[in-house]
């Protein structure tokens, strides 16, 4: 009798652990959350993404769009943490000459975007609008790897591990950008607290037996004081799981970075994930103000240009560069042409990128347009990158796709 509910588990965590059923609820969480926010009962959609919940008393009353997007976000955080780990220490990362080109091609996937953006702003005239600079360098790395899972099957697992680590670095950089630029001031003591939570976590989750009921207190106290401190409180999350041991610690047959991902993976991907993109997608696009009007302001035209075309020229402009005139190589398996899909998906903002908005302007005339055209750059790159995906995976491939002159060994695919 008591197996039935642990085959059923199994069955539902097998299924959660499948790229295009999570990407699959992602999507379908961020359509019902578009029609339902553009829909005659559009103002229920935004009470109940504003509805306002949890203890005043810790500054932790909020909305539950901000719960999502700072809270169950955090989950997704800790599992890319604890993968990135792992890459890190055995797996496509563990090499330096491979592991720079991602963070160089984030660092080229932002500048380019920001630039083109201000150019643009300024030729259009509307040079007040030049603080929302850093709205399209931003990377939604959940949507992207979601696009990537359905739609990437047959091609290297390196290209997943290589839109990850720049994705990753993406955000922290992004959340650098707005302690700097858009934040008044950073609680410097909670943030010191953050960082000592987060250094308790590691030596606890190296223990012999680190207990469940120990680490999630702590967790929560990292999460809490990041979050205090004015730093997105994502970033306990990925710290937390960058902490994880990834080699073989008190005798273990596996790391534990593999045995955390397979717990806390279906948590993200069925529960943390769908939630998040329900409350994050839900941009009135409907208004007293037309879409095309909306489309022929300076604002909409500078973002969108500058989260398509910006960040597919940043990307890719940076990794050729750095291939082909420095030492630096891509991982085996993946090439320069296999990244065309990986800098359109580079180009799906959402999230930060809708916080940076927020932040820029504080006139609706300014951050309507400004959170249509995330909204409308997201979805033309996520189907730019879905059909290049596509398109990549039928092409032929041969033995030096990364041209280092050694034959590709890691070759598993997607």
């Amino acid at each position: 009798m008591s197996s039935q509910p642990a085959s059923t588990q199994s069955r539902l965590r097998s299924l959660l652990s499948q790229d295009t059923f999570s990407g699959g609820l992602l999507i379908l969480g961020a359509v019902i959350a578009l029609i339902w926010a553009n829909s005659p009962w559009r103002e229920a959609y935004h009470s109940f993404s504003g509805f306002t919940i949890g203890p005043s008393a810790l500054h932790l009353d909020l909305s539950l769009g901000t719960w999502a997007a700072d809270g169950l976000l955090a989950i997704f955080f800790f599992v890319v943490g604890v993968e990135l780990k792992q890459e890190i220490v055995s797996g496509a990362l563990s090499k330096p000459k491979e592991a720079a080109v991602p963070v160089l091609a984030a660092i080229g996937g932002m500048a380019l975007p920001a630039i083109v953006f201000a150019v643009l702003i300024t030729v259009q005239g509307d040079s007040g609008a030049i603080h929302g600079w850093a709205i399209p360098t931003a990377t939604d790395i959940a949507f992207a790897l979601a696009i990537l899972g359905l739609f990437g099957k047959g091609l290297p697992k390196a290209l997943r591990i290589f839109l990850m680590t720049l994705a990753v670095v993406d955000d922290l950089l992004a959340i650098i950008i707005i302690a700097i630029f858009y934040t008044s001031g950073l609680n410097f003591l909670a943030l010191g607290g953050a960082l000592l939570a987060v250094g308790t976590f590691a030596i606890l989750v190296r223990l012999r037996n680190p207990h469940w009921w120990l680490l999630i207190p702590v967790a929560l106290v990292a999460w809490t004081l990041m979050h205090t401190s004015g730093v997105h409180a994502t970033i306990a999350g990925v710290l937390m799981g960058l902490s994880v041991p990834a080699n073989l610690v008190h005798g273990e047959r596996a790391p534990r970075t593999e045995r955390y991902e397979h717990a806390v993976s279906p948590i993200s991907a069925g529960l943390a994930l769908p939630i998040f993109a329900f409350f994050a997608a839900g941009v009135t696009i409907v208004g007293d103000t037309s879409f095309g009007e909306l489309t022929g302001t300076p604002v909409f035209i500078s973002v969108a240009v500058a989260l398509i075309a910006g960040k597919l020229l940043g990307v890719l402009g940076m990794t050729a560069l750095v291939v082909k005139t420095t030492p630096l190589r891509l991982p085996d398996a993946i090439g320069v042409r296999d990244l065309l899909p990986v800098a359109f998906l580079c180009g799906i903002g959402f999230t930060v990128s809708l916080l940076i908005a927020e932040l820029s302007y504080t006139d609706i005339a300014h951050t309507t347009p400004a959170k249509v055209a995330i909204l409308s750059a997201s979805v033309i790159a996520a189907i730019l990158g879905a059909i290049t995906l596509r398109l990549d995976a039928r092409k032929a491939r041969h033995h030096d796709m990364n041209e280092d002159g050694v034959r590709d060994r890691n070759i598993e695919l997607m």
